[in-house]
């Protein structure tokens, strides 16, 4: 049954699947904004150790989906799933107000996103016929209403947590999930039926088999973002270091405070994204499809980019202006929008039936083992100049194109083979 359409002619349902993210991206970045700061400067971890319970933290938030998905699709059911996941990480954030219960609290935030994380995108393709040419464009609509959350959680978390305390942001962040918790129960008239219900019924019937040639082309698609994100993931770690001591962020008489850089990258996804769907459209129109991991290659060429942006300012020497900070956001937002939207729609649109929340959760299982490397990557900071550091994430980033750029073939291959 098709849902009123009312954003970027979207079913309606879209609207109340990214405002529900949307809080939860304000929670996750929110208190991750603050993560890296209340280590090293609060609780006085070194860098090294604190980079590493950085990585370990995001790539724990990433593997918990993996099975969190099986949970949802066999046992609890979608709803069931992100009511439970998201409660369990509201405790979490608020656990993170008391300095003794650092780990306890980000085991709870992490295992809380198991449940939530694969459950809430995999309901995007319930909302369209099959063939509905939208429901590509749809995950860089849902993406661009997560990152409003992204946007908003250094602002408000960030200013708190560096103005008036940790445990304001910290707490600011639970709050921001129970938001979404509430905005997802209010809304579920405008999602699919079969995903508000608990799954034992519909789950009862075997799940269709996983296409070989499809599980091999999502596994060296998985490895490539594996690959991507032990760069991509240095904007929370060691970027977000070098922002604190190696930008001269005066403006006029204003210190503008670090954390609010983090609100650059999902400012510029909302800012990009319009356009560039405008652009796809038309090119769409025209009878000109980009396969998605060409356009997923070219994303990762652009973060590589990005990254040897930084490597010649460093290069260059002398102080860095915050306005160059700003430039790298805009080049790195642009090819994040290329690359990431575009992995987790593949991935959702290829999931045989039954196996939704499953599938999607292996994308997250890319993201878990990206953000684990990305972790001793943040280590070589202190071991080697910033240059030649970021010169190293632009090479990561490169390769990880050069992967996508040839995994082409096999997605080609596919396309052409019988259904």
């Amino acid at each position: 049954m098709k849902a009123e359409q009312t954003w970027f002619g979207q079913p309606r349902g879209l609207t109340i699947l990214f405002l529900t993210n949307m809080w939860e991206q304000f929670s996750y970045y929110g208190m991750r904004a603050l993560l890296v700061y209340y280590m090293t400067k609060q609780l006085l971890i070194a860098q090294g150790e604190a980079s590493v319970i950085y990585g370990a933290y995001t790539a724990c938030a990433y593997f918990t989906p993996i099975v969190g998905g099986v949970i949802a699709d066999r046992l609890l059911g979608k709803r069931r799933a992100i009511i439970v996941g998201g409660t369990i990480m509201a405790i979490g954030h608020f656990l993170m107000t008391f300095e003794s219960l650092l780990y306890l609290a980000l085991a709870t935030i992490a295992l809380g996103n198991g449940l939530f994380l694969p459950s809430l995108p995999s309901q995007i393709d319930d909302l369209y016929e099959p063939g509905d040419p939208r429901v590509g464009w749809a995950y860089n609509v849902y993406y661009v209403g997560v990152n409003i959350g992204g946007f908003l959680a250094p602002l408000i978390c960030g200013t708190l947590g560096e103005l008036y305390g940790w445990h304001w942001g910290f707490g600011a962040a639970g709050i921001g999930m129970l938001v979404g918790l509430s905005i997802y129960v209010w809304g579920e008239r405008y999602l699919p039926v079969q995903a508000g219900r608990p799954a034992i019924k519909r789950d009862a019937v075997p799940p269709a088999p996983f296409p070989r040639q499809t599980a091999l082309l999502l596994v060296s698609v998985a490895l490539s973002v594996t690959v991507f994100r032990g760069a991509y993931e240095q904007v929370g770690n060691t970027v977000a270091l070098w922002a604190d001591s190696g930008v001269d962020r005066r403006a006029g008489g204003f210190v503008i405070p670090t954390t609010w850089f983090q609100s650059l990258n999902p400012l510029l996804v909302m800012a990009m994204t319009p356009a560039l769907l405008v652009l796809w459209r038309r090119g769409a129109s025209a009878g000109h499809i980009e396969r998605p991991t060409r356009k997923m290659a070219l994303g990762a060429l652009i973060v590589g980019a990005a990254y040897g942006l930084l490597a010649a300012l460093e290069a260059a020497g002398g102080p860095t202006s915050w306005l160059w900070l700003v430039l790298f956001f805009a080049i790195f937002t642009f090819g994040e929008i290329y690359i990431l939207p575009t992995g987790l729609g593949l991935f959702a649109r290829m999931a045989p039936k039954g196996l939704g929340a499953t599938t999607v959760a292996a994308w997250y299982l890319a993201i878990f083992t990206g953000s684990l490397s990305a972790g001793f990557v943040g280590t070589l900071w202190g071991r080697m100049s910033h240059a030649s550091y970021f010169l190293l994430l632009a090479a990561i980033a490169s390769f990880a194109a050069l992967l996508l750029r040839f995994i082409g073939v096999l997605e080609e291959r596919i396309e052409r083979s019988p259904p």
